[in-house]
């Protein structure tokens, strides 16, 4: 991986709705959260603060051209993403060429990705 980490989304144990981000590494003992994700088990040792990202790669269900993407409603990246500008990373968004719509709707709280990367 020409030495770059990986980390992967941990839902927060103690603040609802939010996402910590821990190494992963191919030992990384995984569990299933509330949800049914495999995340890594919480291991405080390895939480990488926000600002020391690079790149966040986000799911999404659908975008559009003007970067803005639908979840799955519960807000998690919305909040995660909150002035990603002040901090070091670039959003980028996974997605199929499929899930491309016209047009969004959007609330006050959606964050536009800086560019979404498209099979």
């Amino acid at each position: 991986m020409q030495n770059k980490n990986v980390y992967l989304p941990v839902l927060h144990p103690f603040t609802k709705h939010y996402l910590l981000f821990l190494r992963y590494l191919p030992d990384t003992p995984m569990k299933q959260n509330q949800f049914g994700i495999w995340e890594p088990k919480l291991n405080v040792q390895n939480v990488l603060p926000l600002n020391e990202l690079d790149i966040l790669f986000t799911p999404l269900v659908a975008f559009d051209k003007k970067g803005n993407r639908l979840g799955m409603g519960g807000g998690f990246y919305d909040r995660t993403l909150q002035n990603w500008q002040d901090k070091s990373f670039i959003p980028v968004g996974l997605a199929y060429q499929c899930q491309q719509v016209e047009n969004l709707p959007t609330e006050h709280w959606d964050v536009p990705l800086f560019d979404i990367l498209v099979d």
